[in-house]
């Protein structure tokens, strides 16, 4: 089992910063890829970006050359916490932002989710 917790979402005017935070306790021995997706009103949910644990990045095309992933593995708290910084915001990203964790465990694929934490652009 991997428990997830979220934050660092808000209000934020265009062009703003914020910067999300992915914390992984638990079984984080058997997590390869983390990642943000997140889901505005009516739409469906949708990849942000990913990290796996080979150091691989992936991007949605709009939050290319404006968003940052990035991961932290140390061992010595037992935590593995995946970051996302936000640059040059706009309204339409505003959404809920969900943590993913996908975790491998005897070959079985297992998939975890944050609570979501909601982030508004807006003036």
């Amino acid at each position: 089992q991997v428990q997830l917790v979220e934050s660092g979402g808000g209000l934020v005017e265009p062009r703003g910063s914020l910067r999300l935070s992915c914390a992984a306790s638990g079984s984080i021995f058997s997590i390869n890829t983390m990642g943000w997706y997140r889901q505005a009103p009516g739409k469906e949910r949708e990849l942000v970006a990913t990290f796996t644990s080979g150091g691989s990045t992936n991007y949605a095309d709009s939050v290319k050359g404006r968003f940052t992933i990035s991961r932290d593995n140390a061992r010595d708290n037992a935590k593995n916490t995946v970051y996302l910084q936000m640059n040059s915001l706009k309204p339409e990203d505003t959404a809920v932002y969900y943590c993913k964790v996908e975790s491998l465990v005897a070959g079985l694929l297992y998939n975890y989710w944050g609570q979501g934490t909601q982030v508004t652009v807006s003036s």
